[in-house]
């Protein structure tokens, strides 16, 4: 992941993000919330019983339907997939560690992002009426929808 500000990189981070059977969704997404730490349970967006964890560090949510950026700790003992392989149900993950302490990528990211910040997947496309991602339209689809 590459993080920019005022046109200028300032930090490449490693990723992991969606597996061929979940791929992310591509496209302009908005964070539009923040938590420290939350629960992630896959039953609540269609994943049955895939997973439940009670404190996923370092969450940004991107999507209403449940897409984040954030911390994975789960995956830092033994082979972590960071830079080389797509393993999540959809959620983009960096680097953590269980409490959400210490100087790890997934906290440097969240202290660095405020609510509102666009984050740009490439090479597809997100629905735009998931989550804050209008950014998705053209402007005449986007004046076409328009109440006026």
């Amino acid at each position: 992941m590459t993080v920019v500000r005022d046109g200028r990189t300032v930090k490449t981070i490693p990723i992991s993000a969606g597996s061929p059977q979940n791929p992310t969704y591509n496209g302009q997404m908005v964070i539009s919330a923040k938590f420290t730490q939350t629960r992630m349970d896959g039953s609540t967006v269609g994943f049955g019983g895939d997973y439940n964890i009670p404190d996923v560090p370092h969450a940004m949510r991107l999507t209403r339907s449940g897409t984040f950026i954030h911390g994975n700790y789960w995956y830092n003992r033994g082979n972590p997939p960071f830079r080389r392989a797509g393993t999540s149900h959809g959620c983009v993950g960096l680097a953590d560690v269980q409490g959400a302490q210490g100087a790890t990528p997934a906290k440097w990211f969240y202290d660095n992002s405020l609510i509102g910040d666009v984050v740009i997947v490439k090479n597809s496309t997100v629905a735009p009426d998931n989550g804050l991602n209008g950014w998705n339209l053209s402007w005449s689809e986007w004046k076409a929808g328009s109440a006026l």
